[in-house]
């Protein structure tokens, strides 16, 4: 994305109805009284002010603002979350933080009317509905996910079964079905009634949410039911054409949404299965639905998840019939109830929440059960293409009832994808950008093994109750494990705590429960701190071996060696008691320090003196500090490379001008997270490169 342009010092701005309130924040797209499309922040001043935003809709709200127009944050590596990329997808210029506003207007328009129908029933829902079955109802009726459970949600992602929780077109075609008998059951012709229906429908697509999966279904339905009441026949594959093509053309960054992408891919496949899906038992065909919708998107799901779930394929015989004749019609029944009759409403769920509290943990059991999910990493994209060319010979196969040869078409693609990312000869060394923390992965020729030295993390700083985000920041979970994933990493073979605080720890437990651990290590006399309970439980839970690690272990994998210089007691007594890991291989040595500070780095120069002379790479202790990288230190290491990790406009200000200008007046290069990205350094037979999100580096 481009820097964005000035916008004038004042102007309008006026509420859509894709907005949400997290904390002290309130963000989502307005449009300006020039048509353009932004991302709006604000910062609420007051929990009475945050009050009034959750019980008033907004939508069509016309402000004056001042503020200022930002470029957003680069995403943290390859595989994270790109917010430019959102931005792009929603058709929006940019993100406009307001300094100040004030109301102007409230426009009535038929969407804001409708916003405001679907925020009343929210409210309804949240009032009447018990407060375990309020996401669900949510989810199902107006397309809302405020309130889902992360734990259930991670559940659902590893039994593939989240896309039972988004309106799509089993939905609609509920809606439709009800509705239109409901109409000629009151006496209503069927031509009275298709108009109807042609003018309700697209209502219930906007009060559902209007994801693209709604648009889509809707759109369809519409095409067709027009075209049959002028007597015209058209082909439901043709139908999904047109809507494809008119969606693409009212919002043209939407072709980037992945929603988009695998409500029509899925779609299609049905559509194009037929022959397939004809003729069969109905358990026969409701595995193969499954099969064959997962079969078309699966090379999708894996470029942008970078994981499958395996189980979905049998899980999804019993869900999908389960939430389309059970669950979906019980909460369309609660819904309209409610409002009928409160009694009888309160019967109902008295009978129905203690059946859904047993699925959910049933969900919960079967989701803990082990080889849920493949999680080959990110495959290149003449891997996709290939996968994708292997899908439509295997659908082919499946028409002519060559079921063996099925297996062979998928397999051979499957397993070079499999494979792909443990087919390098480098030792990669990978500096994560954390923000305000280290992580550093290390992967060795042929993922012999891999390491993770500290997971990053977040000081959680006390706040106001009302100040407090519904879904906090993750560094763990939403840096470190993306990378993980993408990287097709399934296993790290040693977690190194190189000690308790929490911008090197915070992010552990939330990786442990990602990615499978063989063992963890930390310095001696930590395990009894704060900052590491949490790890520590989930290690216990996963039956994971915590051990402690001092000066003097050390290990070989291949042509690669690794020491631990540092502690060199059993007592913890801060930073200066970090892991301090040396790795050789060859002529290329590294050590990457924690958070050492001076004493720490006058012990090192004093136990190992000239061993530490000219160092390849050095990970700066500390982040930077100005009580770390001491001139003796940095003269005697004098690294090709020095790393700083640390975060934007962080307010320790690291790395610290001093300590930068050290390695520049001895010419020594330098680089750090926060400006140049995550770093990966990869070393193979005697040379070595730097790539960042920025360069490519070769020395």
């Amino acid at each position: 994305m481009t820097e964005p342009s000035p916008l004038p010092s004042t102007f309008q701005l006026t509420w859509t109805s894709d907005y949400k309130i997290n904390g002290q924040r309130l963000s989502g797209f307005a449009r300006t009284d020039t048509g353009e499309k932004l991302y709006v922040t604000y910062t609420l001043s007051s929990e009475h002010e945050k009050h009034f935003y959750e019980n008033t809709l907004i939508t069509g709200f016309t402000y004056i603002v001042q503020g200022e127009l930002v470029a957003p944050n680069p995403p943290a590596h390859t595989y994270a979350f790109s917010f430019e990329k959102y931005l792009v997808s929603k058709g929006a210029r940019g993100i406009f933080e307001v300094k100040s506003w004030t109301l102007m207007s409230e426009n009535k328009t038929i969407g804001s009317v409708l916003a405001n129908y679907r925020f009343l029933l929210k409210k309804h829902i949240e009032t009447t509905f018990p407060p375990s079955l309020i996401a669900e109802a949510q989810s199902l009726l107006i397309g809302l996910r405020d309130h889902v459970d992360d734990e259930l949600q991670r559940a659902y992602q590893k039994l593939g079964i989240t896309h039972l929780f988004a309106i799509s077109g089993l939905h609609v075609a509920l809606i439709c079905w009800l509705f239109y008998e409901g109409l000629l059951r009151v006496g209503i012709r069927k031509e009275m009634a298709t108009i109807i229906l042609l003018i309700i429908l697209p209502t219930y697509g906007v009060v559902a949410g209007g994801a693209p999966s709604v648009i889509r279904a809707v759109a369809v339905v519409e095409i067709i039911m027009f075209m049959r009441l002028k007597g015209w026949y058209m082909a439901v594959e043709d139908a999904l054409a047109i809507s494809f093509i008119g969606f693409v053309l009212l919002e043209p960054g939407v072709i980037f949404q992945i929603g988009f992408q695998l409500s029509y891919l899925a779609t299609a496949s049905l559509i194009y299965s037929s022959v397939i899906l004809q003729n069969r038992h109905w358990l026969t065909k409701t595995f193969l639905i499954t099969f064959v919708c997962q079969l078309l998107v699966y090379p999708l799901l894996l470029y942008h998840f970078y994981e499958l779930s395996i189980s979905s394929f049998l899980v999804n015989i019993v869900f999908v019939p389960l939430f389309s004749f059970v669950i979906l019609p019980m909460n369309i029944l609660l819904l309209i109830v409610t409002f009928v009759s409160m009694p009888l409403a309160k019967l109902l769920f008295q009978i129905y929440e203690p059946l859904r509290t047993w699925l959910t943990e049933a969900i919960l059991f079967f989701q803990a059960l082990p080889l849920q999910l493949w999680s080959p990493g990110k495959p290149t994209i003449w891997l996709v293409c290939i996968a994708f060319i292997s899908v439509l010979i295997s659908l082919y196969l499946l028409e002519t009832k060559h079921y063996f040869k099925v297996g062979i078409v998928l397999l051979v693609p499957a397993l070079c994808i499999h494979f792909a990312p443990m087919l390098y000869k480098e030792t990669k060394i990978t500096f994560l950008n954390v923000g305000q923390g280290d992580c550093t992965i290390i992967e060795l020729p042929f993922r012999r093994a891999v390491y993770a030295v500290d997971t990053g993390g977040v000081l959680r700083l006390r706040q106001e109750p009302w100040k407090l985000s519904n879904s906090p920041y993750e560094v763990g979970r939403q840096v470190v494990v993306p990378f993980l994933k993408g990287k097709g990493i399934r296993v790290v073979d040693i977690l190194i705590v190189t000690h308790p605080d929490a911008d090197h720890v915070e992010g552990a437990e939330e990786v442990l429960e990602e990615i499978r651990m063989r063992e963890i290590h930390v310095t001696p006399g930590s395990l009894n701190t704060p900052a590491m309970q949490d790890l520590l439980a989930e290690a216990t839970k996963q039956k994971v071996p915590v051990k402690e690690k001092m000066e003097g272990t050390s290990w070989q994998v291949g042509s690669t060696r690794f020491h631990y210089l540092s502690p060199h007691d059993t007592l913890y007594e801060g930073n200066n008691d970090s892991i301090v890991l040396f790795i050789q291989q060859g002529s290329f040595r590294a050590l990457l320090t924690g958070d050492l500070e001076e004493a720490g780095e006058r012990q090192l120069i004093k136990l190992y003196g000239h061993q530490l002379a000219n160092m390849t790479l050095l990970k700066a202790g500390h982040h930077g500090s100005k009580t770390s990288s001491i001139e003796p230190f940095v003269e005697l290491l004098r690294p090709a490379l020095t790393v700083f990790s640390a975060g934007r406009n962080n307010r320790y200000h690291h790395p610290h001008d001093i300590v930068v200008e050290r390695f520049r007046m001895r010419q020594l290069a330098t680089k750090t997270t926060s400006i140049d990205g995550t770093i990966e350094v990869s070393v193979h037979g005697g040379k070595w490169i730097v790539r960042t999100e920025k360069d490519l580096v070769r020395k």
